[in-house]
């Protein structure tokens, strides 16, 4: 009699739980596809001295992200800041890195020309903090050229440029979905 009782009640938990189970089992095959969307890199809203990031995060199997921000002092020409950038492979794990800005300003104008357009530019050096690249080893350096339009047009571009070992985070995110702010002289 007993056994009766429990039965019905074990079938409703299961029934509950199935579409529970079939989410965490799609997810956990999804896996590969998730990535911490440079979760140790806060985002800064409102106006950051500097600051940009290249649109939404990854959804697909493939592409690439990156977000940074940092302080910048133009007087004593210099910078700091943190930075991030993801790239995804096909059905291989995210390869995430971790940049801190080195505190020399290489370049910056408040009379740049970009994609036709006058803007704001500034070049850092920056050097590898953390990455899960088995490539792009700590301690590389690479280039980062920030470009923010002006006069209402929205053709602001990031651009990262890495020696060979991590040559797979050279990439160009450039259009309406960059924002970046770039501190004019």
């Amino acid at each position: 009699m007993r056994r009766d009782k429990i039965t019905p009640r074990l079938a409703l938990a299961v029934l509950m739980l199935a579409p529970l189970l079939a989410l965490i089992g799609t997810a956990g095959s999804a896996g590969a596809y998730q990535t911490q969307y440079c979760s140790s890199v806060p985002i800064i809203y409102g106006t950051p001295p500097w600051g940009f990031n290249t649109g939404s995060p990854i959804t697909g199997a493939t592409g690439s992200y990156a977000r940074g921000h940092g302080d910048i002092n133009l007087d004593a020409n210099t910078v700091s800041g943190i930075l991030c950038q993801v790239f995804r492979v096909r059905n291989k794990p995210d390869r995430l890195i971790i940049m801190t800005v080195n505190h020399h300003l290489v370049y910056h104008s408040h009379h740049a020309q970009m994609w036709g357009f006058p803007g704001n530019i500034m070049k850092i050096i920056v050097r590898v903090k953390s990455s899960t690249d088995p490539g792009c080893k700590v301690g590389t350096t690479g280039h980062v050229t920030l470009f923010a339009s002006y006069n209402g047009v929205r053709s602001d571009s990031v651009q990262f440029f890495f020696p060979a070992a991590c040559k797979d985070h050279n990439h160009l995110y450039h259009g309406p979905r960059v924002n970046n702010q770039v501190p004019p002289l």
